[in-house]
């Protein structure tokens, strides 16, 4: 098989009925991008994009459910063809692509806020917060990034950052030499049921906390059912901590093989690598079921 030939998983008897199955009444695909659909440092697939496009030509609408914040959601979904409504922040915002504006937010408390700074400090020394606001990006200065300062609005302590009251819709926090499951964990034993705290990245020491009860699956269904769809006609893909809600609240569900543990773990079946194309094969299969 030479590097260019399209690869294509093989399926057991159980995922074959499954897919037979949910193939005759799905009505929209819902996938997460970073590691699902886009490879490492690679663009989105012209075999990702044709699936894409072959889904829409039969009706049925893809959404994208992603941890980025809009302004990194808009080149991407350009660059596939995507049109209509994107659930990014994990769950925090709806972004219209087509008129290119949020037309759904969940914000937390600016009390909140405080309240998650005060916990996670002791629990966690040198962390650093930055807070995702719908107006734009802003940090402390203990929390790193590798990215250009043109994306941040303010560098200041955290007080400082709550001065205006932005409607903040995500906490970002990074806690060097801590990894991002470990975070995950420490950051659920002490503030419970006050925020939703997840991760889309194992490898980093990187946490992504939302307003309570806000995932990427409670606004996905939001989405779904104004389109009149719901969850058994959703077929979602996704690779990491942060999908996991949107894995099992789904009719049909797939983790990428190379994904995190959890993932597919929550998943109905696992679909090949990202790199591999595997959300892709999976689409061809169900359309071609149909």
């Amino acid at each position: 098989m030479s590097l260019e030939e399209p690869r294509t998983a093989t399926l057991d008897d159980a995922t074959e009925a499954a897919e037979r199955e949910f193939a005759r009444g799905w009505g929209l695909v819902a996938t997460d991008l970073d590691g699902t659909v886009i490879p490492r440092e690679r663009p989105v697939s012209a075999r990702t994009l044709a699936a894409f496009a072959a889904c829409e030509r039969a009706g049925i609408p893809v959404v994208p459910v992603t941890g980025r914040p809009p302004r990194w959601v808009t080149p991407l979904a350009e660059e596939a063809g995507l049109r209509g409504q994107v659930v990014c922040a994990n769950g925090a915002v709806v972004f219209d692509l087509d008129a290119g504006e949020v037309v759904r937010q969940h914000a937390i408390p600016v009390e909140v806020l405080r309240e998650v700074a005060a916990r996670l400090r002791p629990a966690m020394p040198g962390i650093g917060f930055a807070l995702e606001a719908v107006v734009g990006f802003r940090r402390e200065a203990a929390y790193a990034t590798r990215f250009d300062g043109g994306l941040e609005q303010r560098v200041a302590p955290f007080e400082e950052l709550l001065l205006d009251a932005p409607p903040v819709v995500k906490v970002l926090a990074k806690c060097p030499g801590t990894l991002s499951d470990e975070m995950v964990a420490i950051a659920a034993r002490e503030m419970g049921d006050l925020v939703n705290v997840t991760h889309s990245n194992a490898a980093d020491s990187l946490i992504e906390i939302m307003a309570a009860g806000v995932s990427k699956a409670s606004t996905l269904a939001e989405v779904a059912g104004d389109r009149g769809v719901g969850a058994a006609g959703v077929v979602a893909f996704g690779d990491m901590p942060n999908d996991l809600e949107m894995l099992r609240w789904a009719g049909r569900s797939y983790a990428m093989a190379d994904g995190h543990p959890a993932a597919r773990e929550a998943a109905d079946a696992v679909a090949p690598d990202c790199g591999d194309d595997g959300v892709a094969q999976v689409l061809e299969r169900l359309l071609s079921r149909r």
